[in-house]
């Protein structure tokens, strides 16, 4: 589903924007009652890092802002899924993937099946719920969805850098998801996906990304300053953090280190600028672009990608994975395979290497630049992935 504009000269660039980037399918999912068997329920991939993984979330509200979606809102409202380095054997069960709501409202603009909703909503993770915090001090990763989507579908890539030793903050921004449950059984849907002309949805996409900026920085106010809404906000080191997004997250990512220099790295991944990168730069912080060959090659159809490019003055990278498609970032080609969705034409690259390669260059861009750890595999092509394609425009 994109955000369908009048066409006009920047219509084509505009309707790239993906809200609910699952694979469309034509028909309802077969009506075959979800598994029952352990084995063959939806799992997410397991965290590949040392530590194990606790989960958390956390209700905020910036009562110095109104939210810009709501008229009857008296202040900007957002929810966050923590997933942090966790002691073993501590904590209650998994924690939950989302609602059988979210992900009935998640399915529903594809027209899915009936039965999808529960089999998304026991997706099995692997990050204990409430498990006791580490000991030390962390990196903190923040990460912002595609407009559209639900903060849950960056859960693997969340969970793999918690055990990696990251703590990790995945905002559900207001009114911006499909569907995302807040205290008192709310639902808040999205009233920024909507019919717009080119001009109004441009100015309505930057509005976005630049909203977006300013939670992300209430965020990591709530998260590091002198009064932390987590009780484990000692754990986090406020001199190490990152901005990652996906689609719209991966434009907000930007737009956050353009606002607030505390963001010390930012990964955009397959995300247009909306809010472009100017000619001064970020102040020299590292910028990751991680991308789909289709849309986001240089001299493709997305000029944000080379017009943001000349703009990064710091350490940077443009990659390319090919037989990748938007939601190869995410969690989505997991459920997509799961429930038997059809395939995006042209994603040739199977789950399996869609998950493991996001995973090991976002870390590798991470433990880099907060870590300061050498990685070889940013310094160009591997024998072992040679799906990643380093752009040199």
């Amino acid at each position: 589903m994109t955000i369908r504009l009048r066409r006009g000269a920047a219509a084509a660039v505009v309707a790239v924007v993906v809200l609910l980037t699952m694979p469309a399918a034509v028909h309802a999912l077969p009506g075959a009652a979800p598994t029952e068997t352990a084995s063959d329920r939806l799992e997410l991939p397991r965290p590949t890092g040392p530590y194990p993984v606790g989960a958390e979330v956390l209700h905020l509200t910036d009562h110095d802002r109104t939210d810009p979606w709501a008229s009857t809102a008296t202040a900007r409202e957002l929810m966050v899924s923590l997933r942090y380095p966790a002691r073993g054997g501590s904590g209650g069960g998994p924690a939950a993937y989302m609602s059988t709501e979210e992900a009935r409202l998640m399915l529903a603009g594809r027209g899915l099946g009936d039965d999808a909703p529960a089999e998304v909503s026991s997706a099995v993770t692997h990050a204990g719920a409430g498990a006791t915090a580490s000991q030390g001090r962390f990196p903190l990763v923040l990460l912002s969805p595609g407009l559209g989507n639900h903060r849950a579908t960056l859960t693997s890539l969340a969970e793999d850098l918690a055990s990696r030793g990251y703590v990790v903050a995945s905002v559900d921004h207001a009114y911006e998801s499909t569907g995302t449950v807040f205290p008192g059984g709310r639902m808040l849907t999205c009233r920024v996906c909507m019919p717009l002309p080119v001009e109004e949805g441009q100015k309505l996409l930057k509005a976005v990304s630049t909203g977006r900026a300013d939670d992300l920085s209430f965020v990591l106010d709530r998260l590091t300053g002198h009064r932390p809404a987590w009780h484990n906000s000692r754990m986090i080191d406020p001199r190490r953090v990152a901005v990652v997004g996906h689609s719209m997250g991966g434009n907000a990512a930007a737009s956050a280190m353009l606002g607030d220099r505390r963001f010390d790295a930012g990964i955009n991944m397959d995300g247009l600028f909306y809010d472009r990168i100017p000619a001064a730069g970020v102040d020299g912080r590292p910028f990751l672009l991680l991308g789909n060959p289709v849309d986001h090659h240089p001299g493709g159809p997305d000029s944000s990608w080379d017009e943001g490019w000349q703009g990064l003055d710091g350490w940077k990278r443009w990659l390319t994975l090919t037989g990748s498609y938007h939601s190869t970032f995410t969690d989505v080609p997991v459920l997509g395979e799961h429930l038997g969705l059809p395939t995006n034409p042209g994603a040739t690259l199977s789950v399996e290497r869609s998950i493991r390669i996001t995973r090991d260059y976002v870390a590798a861009f991470i433990d880099l630049h907060l870590k300061n750890r050498p990685q070889p595999l940013l310094d160009g092509q591997t024998p072992d992935n040679p799906e990643v394609v380093f752009n040199n425009p």
